[in-house]
């Protein structure tokens, strides 16, 4: 999936390399999600192919229905059945009446009759937009929607009507007219200041209540006082910090989801630091003012990526933030690059590289997996998923997990290279964190650094906004005391901020 076209590649536990949604949906409901979480068009067809060449169908004609729709319906049960679930909540993405979407609409319009009407509910998105120069509220695209809805067999339950400002009693009572759904089931899905605000406002309309209600289930006091607190911080952060993130896929930065899951990991660490970050973006390949930016900014972070271009200015940027402390976090393609800038001007490996970018190397401080060398396919082939890794004691990532082994999910076909391991441990790099056989680098750190760390996995695919992951939530509060250390000792005169630019 191009990150330019599509936005982020998001890993489940087992593996997956799935749509960048799955994301949103993980940090909300707080669940590790799986394959069978993922259902696309190709999926299902050569599922449906693959039994058909085994003669599973014994020799009758393949369709759309009932064999896709029906391989659609198998899929959402196994994974309610692997998951063990009280309740399977299934989006269907794009607009109703794409074609991509008519057999998914089918299968669940089939739901209702399988599995009985009182376990099913419809709800369903619809936009209500401002047109004109009065900024006139229409209706018309919510009716039309609907009444595709019901062209095809479905009647929506509950109605979430995306918009600016509140439906007025008067509006409300004309969608209910025109799209046969009764007021108590239309729901504003009013634009808030910020995502994490919407499970309040939500629970506040009684969704959760109609929810239960219609499907049977008990209906106990929730308890929202972590997503409350968020609404405050949200509102009234203690801080406020600059964290860049130096990479490359900047061409649509104002519309940042190619780094979505970092970008909500470093606004999860700044939570629970009660504080507020900015995000700087500074781009790889502009090696001229990488300098000049880190200098205004309280943290640096070098997200994962693939291939040459950008490379060079990544390890300009580490190399910025670790002479002038500034607090670093690097991941993935943040390790290897941090390595490769260590190697180079630290551990004097004059010319060392990734083999990725330089076959010809004199140093491959970053060489490709072992296992990955005869590898020829290179779709869905990369590491991928969950590897333990073992923390060494006394070490700031021991410090920040708490424990010896943890669990952490990987996307990459590269390594720190063990013939190099000595070496970069001698000049002063320290390897805390290691496969479990010792073979393969997972977190490096340095020492008398206020924080420099990096991980080759990716941990900005286990945060949550109620539950920062460790690596952020350290980030930000050194990022802080960076901020607040710099205001008790004062401006810097400006010979000192060009030696630290230089």
């Amino acid at each position: 999936m191009n990150p330019h076209q599509h936005g982020e590649v998001f890993v489940t536990e087992d593996g997956a390399e799935t749509d960048l949604d799955l994301g949103h949906y993980e940090r909300f409901v707080d669940q590790n999600l799986g394959k069978l979480s993922n259902m696309t068009t190709g999926v299902v067809y050569r599922s449906v192919i693959e039994r058909e060449r085994r003669g599973d169908y014994l020799g009758h004609t393949v369709q759309v229905i009932p064999h896709i729709t029906d391989e659609i319906k198998d899929r959402i049960r196994a994974n309610a059945h692997e998951n063990d679930a009280d309740i399977a909540i299934i989006e269907i993405g794009g607009t109703i009446g794409d074609i991509e979407s008519l057999p998914f609409t089918e299968a669940i319009r089939q739901m209702k009759i399988d599995e009985g009407t009182e376990n099913v509910m419809y709800v369903h998105v619809t936009l209500v937009p401002f047109v004109g120069p009065k900024n006139e509220m229409k209706t018309k695209p919510t009716q039309h929607s609907v009444r595709e809805l019901r062209n095809i067999g479905i009647t929506p339950d509950i109605l979430i009507c995306r918009t600016k400002a509140p439906l007025s009693d008067e509006m409300k009572a004309k969608i209910a007219l025109f799209c046969d759904i009764s007021i108590d089931g239309i729901l504003e899905g009013l634009d808030a200041q910020h995502i994490y605000h919407l499970p309040v406002r939500f629970e506040e309309q009684g969704f959760a209540k109609k929810v239960l209600k219609r499907l049977g289930l008990p209906d106990e006091t929730p308890d929202l006082s972590r997503w409350q607190h968020i609404a405050r911080t949200i509102e009234s952060p203690k801080h406020t910090v600059k964290v860049a993130i130096c990479g490359k896929y900047l061409e649509h930065a104002a519309q940042p989801d190619t780094y979505i899951s970092v970008v909500e990991s470093i606004e999860h660490g700044a939570l629970d630091n009660e504080a507020a970050a900015e995000i700087v973006w500074i781009d790889a390949e502009d090696r001229e003012g990488i300098a000049r930016e880190l200098s205004e900014c309280d943290a640096l972070l070098i997200p994962g990526g693939f291939g040459e271009r950008g490379v060079e200015g990544k390890i300009e940027a580490i190399r910025w933030a670790r002479e002038n402390d500034l607090p670093f976090l690097g991941l993935c393609l943040g390790l290897q690059t941090a390595v490769i800038e260590f190697a180079r001007n630290v551990a004097c490996l004059e010319g060392a590289h990734s083999t990725e970018f330089d076959a010809q190397t004199p140093h491959p401080v970053i060489a490709i997996l072992k296992e990955q060398r005869a590898v020829e396919k290179k779709g869905g082939t990369m590491r991928l998923g969950t590897q333990p890794c073992s923390i060494a004691p006394n070490t700031l990532a021991h410090r920040l997990y708490g424990q010896s082994l943890i669990l952490e999910r990987h996307r990459h076909r590269y390594e720190v290279n063990p013939r190099y391991h000595r070496q970069l441990t001698s000049a002063g790099l320290k390897l805390s964190g290691l496969s479990p056989d010792g073979r393969l680098a997972e977190i490096i750190e340095l020492e008398n650094h206020p924080y420099f760390i990096a991980s080759q996995f990716h941990p900005e695919f286990k945060s949550r906004p109620t539950r920062a992951h460790p690596l952020f939530s350290g980030l930000l509060a050194a990022a802080i005391k960076r901020q607040q250390e710099r205001a008790t000792q004062g401006p810097q005169t400006i010979d000192e901020l060009r030696r630290s630019i230089a």
